[in-house]
């Protein structure tokens, strides 16, 4: 069964969680992946939203993570000040978020396009995404690659990743051993160097290469070669994840 864009990198998102394992998550393909990942290969996932639902079994795609469906079945119907106490606490493994645009060191902006005052563009803004991106051991981030998204420089620094590289992040005050983890896009999958938290690549999807990389980003990736090959979705998890997304979000724009 062959699979669109998308599908691609949802599937491929699902596949980074581990069952057993806690992700707060963002509205979007994060909330379809984990869906998905509960499904496939992680039934005890534990899924978190921000509204306040710990842990619901959802018997489909919520709207946004204040539907209220992200409480079906939940262990706890709490609230966004419990939620977020728990990432400070350090209770949250997995962060896993969208964005506009993204840095080498892994900072996100979901704030605006331009300058902040007179912007081209006022994107949603945080919710939750600094308090994930800050507290939770290992974010995923989930999104669309071209040059203006693979950004050299930020117009606005919503979600803090590495900040500018080495230990800046800890330095900072930001709790040590927290960052960004893996990047998700239509091309690849990605990492950080363990020294300089520049951005490395770590694994091409089917049919791109390195130069496709390399034309759609605005700063160098670290790539060391021969680079590994993503492994395809396969028929049975294309067609539960179709199943799922009873929102159409891996149709749009595919």
């Amino acid at each position: 069964m062959r699979c669109n864009m998308q599908e691609l990198m949802v599937v491929t998102s699902a596949k980074q969680l581990q069952n057993n394992k806690s992700v707060f998550v963002g509205t979007g393909m994060p909330m379809l992946a984990v869906l998905l990942a509960q499904r496939m290969h992680a039934p005890d996932l534990i899924i978190i939203f921000e509204a306040g639902g710990v842990a619901p079994r959802m018997p489909i795609l919520p709207v946004s993570v204040g539907d209220s469906r992200t409480f079906y079945k939940a262990v706890a119907a709490s609230s966004m000040h419990e939620v977020m106490s728990l990432a400070q606490a350090g209770y949250m493994d997995y962060g896993f978020l969208g964005g506009a645009q993204i840095d080498v060191y892994g900072n996100l902006n979901t704030t605006v396009i331009g300058d902040h005052d007179k912007p081209k563009a006022r994107l949603p803004g945080s919710g939750g995404a600094n308090d994930i991106g800050s507290f939770c051991w290992q974010t995923v981030i989930i999104m669309r690659q071209d040059k203006r998204k693979f950004s050299s420089k930020l117009d606005y620094i919503t979600t803090p990743g590495y900040l500018t590289g080495y230990d800046a992040r800890e330095k900072s005050g930001l709790p040590i051993g927290c960052g960004p983890w893996r990047i998700v896009t239509q091309l690849g999958i990605y990492g950080f160097d363990d020294e300089s938290k520049r951005m490395k690549l770590l694994s091409l999807h089917p049919g791109v290469n390195v130069e496709d990389i390399k034309a759609n980003s605005s700063f160098p990736i670290i790539i060391t070669e021969p680079v590994p090959i993503t492994a395809e979705p396969t028929k049975e998890e294309i067609s539960i994840l179709r199943e799922l997304d009873t929102l159409g979000i891996t149709s749009k724009n595919s």
